[in-house]
């Protein structure tokens, strides 16, 4: 049904206005809850352990009457903090941008023109463009409905849909699930009626990965390990010495260089940043989880039109009566480009009748009736009814069977084929469009080209171990011919219809062998999606539509289409296409597994750095000596570490081979016993060569501070040594320095500097207890500090690095 509209409602404000009025009434969004500001982040920061623990050490220090060393711990104090509160800011900036990006669109009518824009940028007085699968942005009055619907329960808790009328307000927040319409915006943000009671739109939610919650364990235990450790030594020191205090100064320290509060924040800092880094790329993400299964992806099930072709619908040479007939049969407000290419191929008098006619009934595209049916009445009051949509749901209607060769025979081609036929009709229109007595007119030919950059995709799939699968409503023979194309091994297409007569034992078999799937209907994506998990596959599903989202939320990845795709789609996805391009997802499987590769060389350095400095803060007490680190000395090495882990490993680059490998198994967790075994081992011989070190300086002769400024210097290069090693599993130091990594070379520098100054400035020796050392002490410290970690080098040219 329409209304009438004014020439300016059609028209929508200018942007001038729309400007004015958001600068007047505020953007069109709730505060959203969870934002950390700088205070909340350092309040956070002084409840973590490693802040109490330093807090501790500064208090028994000013007990020992050493109010120097006191403020040079407090001072460090501060340092930490800066570095924390720096970290954890990039990664709320870096959430914050995400969650503009996934304000809910809408699409408007601005300077005259449709335009999609963020949902906070909706302003009272905007016209509305709604359809099917939106949610409304603001509340809004029907300007005019066509078997319109909305889902209310958000707000009333009606689970029903309820019919929307011209001259109803349609309410933020509320879901479209049936229909199209205009609407004029009355209220937004803490005006609407979503506003008023309390609601919360807060559209990124990130909750705890799997990854997150598997760190805290691992975080839980080793903390439990260095209290009882640290209570050991603590009582070592006390029993053989008499001195308390001094045993709680080297518990004290011994727990900050075990604790490993680096881990959460590497994972904070690299999926934040790892979620921005895909937006980058065109992708949103809406859930983090997704980000650590891209790399483990198996199966990725993608939709034809748009995805893999490029949604460019040109009609081939078509009567121009049928025509007439197929743009009477497209929606009253254009949004699809398949109908887009029919009005403006029907040409001027077609669009005119459609804009003089006026809408009697329309009976939409369903599950059942795959095609699109209006009655429309002229200005001299006859009746035409126009449908176009599936040949074999048209041509059954019109008793044209026999036409169906032609549909196989074009399908083969790579043309879309729609039947097109009109009727006449006279009293109250029926419920049912199968009633009219449909003539069959012709085809309208259409044809949809594949993506240039698609096939290379595709083969790059492969080469990774994943296998991609079409599923597409489409007619069989059209899609097994865009397959082709496209490089997917494509046998034969199982359609809908034998998808309904299997059962899942016999649909388990299928997906195994089959790679198309054409006429499916929605809710089958969903029994498809189980099929391949239950087969043990890890899937990534796209979908655009209201009822893809059931598909979408059981998929591993939910993927949805961001410029054709429905407000619900991309809710119940976990990452959303900002250009509906297949590329585009495989370009998003190749950072997330270049995102969960840097996450695990990252935890391999820490789980190794952490051994070294644990072993000397125990061993020489254990032994019988005096105290070999103090907390001075583990917080110079955590401003070395805490940077490094972060910004080394997250700005690393994907590896060449990373499309080369079978994708990863979702079962094992990133702290496996191989991962943990290597990474102790490392830690392990970094420890014998630095304690190596530490006895020489011993046993020729040099003093305490003598002893521990060459095995200090020799942990600070081993721990240098490692960042470089770690850059990859695979390829040696040589092979990944021609890779430009400029927190690398900043981090390297800043801590050797930083070390010849503790070491040669004589008020920062006095802090650490250090000693000038010559040319051979030197030589000997880096000598140490390389000779940990050579044995992983020869590794990897040999061939034999994990």
């Amino acid at each position: 049904m329409h209304e009438t509209v004014s020439p300016r409602q059609s028209a929508g404000l200018s942007s001038a206005e729309a400007a004015a009025r958001i600068a007047a009434e505020g953007p069109n969004a709730l505060p959203v809850p969870g934002r950390h500001g700088l205070a909340a982040i350092a309040l956070g920061v002084l409840r973590e352990p490693m802040f109490l623990l330093l807090l501790a050490a500064t208090g028994i220090y000013l007990l020992l009457g050493d109010v120097h060393e006191a403020m040079v711990l407090g001072a460090s104090i501060a340092g930490v903090i800066a570095i924390t509160v720096t970290q954890e800011r990039k990664a709320e900036r870096a959430l914050e941008a995400l969650r503009d990006l996934s304000s809910p669109r809408a699409m408007v009518m601005r300077d005259g023109e449709r335009k999609r824009i963020a949902g906070r940028d909706v302003v009272r007085g905007d016209l509305l463009i709604l359809a099917e699968g939106d949610r409304v942005p603001a509340d809004a009055k029907l300007l005019a409905a066509t078997d319109l619907t909305a889902d209310e329960s958000l707000l009333t808790g009606e689970s029903l849909p309820v019919d929307k009328r011209a001259g109803d307000t349609v309410f933020s927040g509320t879901l479209l699930v049936r229909g199209q319409g205009r609407a004029e915006v009355t209220a937004t943000g803490p005006r609407s009626e979503f506003g008023r009671i309390g609601a919360s739109l807060a559209a990124l939610e990130p909750g705890k990965t799997s990854l997150e919650l598997e760190t805290a364990r691992i975080v839980r235990l080793v903390a439990i390990f260095a209290v009882v450790l640290s209570l050991a030594l603590m009582l070592i020191y006390a029993l053989t010495r008499g001195d308390w205090l001094g045993g709680a100064l080297g518990g004290l320290t011994l727990a900050m260089s075990i604790l490993p509060e680096e881990f959460p924040v590497v994972l904070t800092v690299f999926l934040a940043l790892g979620a921005w880094r895909i937006s980058r790329h065109g992708v949103l993400t809406r859930r983090m989880a997704a980000i650590e299964m891209l790399g483990a992806a198996s199966v990725l099930c993608v939709d034809k039109t748009g995805t893999l072709t490029e949604n460019r619908m040109a009609v081939l040479e078509t009567p121009q009566a049928v025509l007439d007939i197929a743009a009477l049969a497209c929606e009253v407000d254009l949004f699809d480009p398949m109908e887009k290419a029919i009005v403006a191929a029907a040409g001027a008098e077609a669009l005119r009748v459609r804009e003089a006619w006026r809408l009697e009934r329309d009976y939409p595209f369903s599950d059942d009736f795959l095609a699109v049916c209006h009655a429309w009445r002229s200005p001299q009051g006859m009746l035409r009814v126009a449908i176009k949509g599936a040949p074999e749901t048209v041509l059954a209607l019109c008793g044209r069977t026999d036409a169906m060769e032609e549909v196989r025979r074009a399908a083969g081609e790579g043309l879309r084929l729609l039947a097109v036929a009109d009727a006449g009709w006279e009293g109250p229109l029926p419920e049912d469009p199968r009633r009219y007595q449909f003539r069959f007119a012709e085809f309208v030919r259409l044809t949809d080209p594949l993506r240039a950059s698609v096939p290379e995709a595709v083969a790059q799939c492969r080469r990774a171990g994943i296998r991609v699968v079409m599923i597409t409503g489409d007619f069989p023979g059209t899609a097994l011919h865009i397959a082709r194309q496209a490089g997917i091994e494509a046998p034969e297409a199982l359609s809908g219809d034998q998808i309904a007569a299997m059962d899942d034992a016999a649909l388990a078999a299928a997906v195994r062998r089959a790679n198309v799937f054409a006429r499916v209907r929605p809710e089958q994506k969903l029994r498809l999606v189980q099929a391949y998990r239950a087969a043990g596959e890890v899937v990534a599903m796209t979908g655009d539509g209201v009822n893809d989202a059931p598909a979408l939320k059981a998929a591993h990845i939910g993927i949805a289409m961001g410029k054709r795709g429905t407000d619900v789609a991309r809710e119940a996805a976990a990452l959303v296409l900002l250009e509906d391009d297949f590329g585009s997802i495989v370009g998003t499987v190749r950072l997330g597994r270049r995102i969960y590769e840097n996450i695990r060389n990252a935890m391999r350095y820490l789980v190794s750095v952490h051994v070294p400095i644990a072993g000397m803060a125990f061993l020489p007490v254990a032994l019988g000596g005096p105290l070999f680190l103090y907390p001075v000395h583990v917080v110079f090495l955590e401003f070395v570490i805490d940077p490094a882990c972060t910004l080394v490993y997250e700005a690393e680059r994907t590896e060449a081979g990373a499309m080369q490998r079978p994708p990863r198994d979702p079962r094992e967790p990133l702290f496996n016993l191989r991962m943990l075994a290597a990474s102790l081992a490392l830690g392990l011989t970094m420890l014998g060569a630095v304690f190596a070190a530490y006895w020489w300086a011993l046993d020729n002769g040099r003093s305490e501070a003598g002893a521990r400024t060459i095995a200090f210097a020799a942990i600070v290069f081993s721990n240098l040594a490692l960042l470089f090693a770690t850059r990859s599993r695979t390829r040696t130091v040589l092979a990944t320095l021609r890779e430009p990594n400029a927190a690398l070379w900043v981090i390297t520098l800043g801590a050797l500097a930083a070390l010849g100054a503790a070491i040669y400035v004589p008020a920062a020796a006095a802090i650490f207890r250090f000693l000038p050392l010559g040319a051979t002490e030197l030589t000997v410290a880096a000598a140490a500090g390389l000779a940990g970690v050579a044995w992983v080098e020869l590794l990897k040219l040999t061939g034999r690095a994990q």
